[in-house]
């Protein structure tokens, strides 16, 4: 799985739509959906804060490993 399918199947997970990712990241729905099909890079502050708030790994939400795993 790419990064960016990674980034909206982890969203539509936890039953939330573009437009709440948006609020938290303080940005625009339209924002979310060029990086979750991969139009654009999200920038490294953007992934701290996704990781934080769905308490997994970066390297999960970068697809990077395949298991989840949750933040220490």
């Amino acid at each position: 799985m790419n990064y960016y399918e990674r980034l909206k199947s982890v969203r539509e997970d936890h039953d939330l739509t573009q437009n709440d990712i948006a609020g938290l990241l303080k940005t625009t729905r339209q924002q979310v959906s060029k990086w979750e099909t991969g139009l654009q890079m999200m920038g490294v502050d953007k992934y701290i804060t996704l990781a934080k708030y769905y308490n997994l790994s970066a390297d999960y939400l970068l697809g990077l490993i395949d298991t989840p795993r949750k933040l220490k």
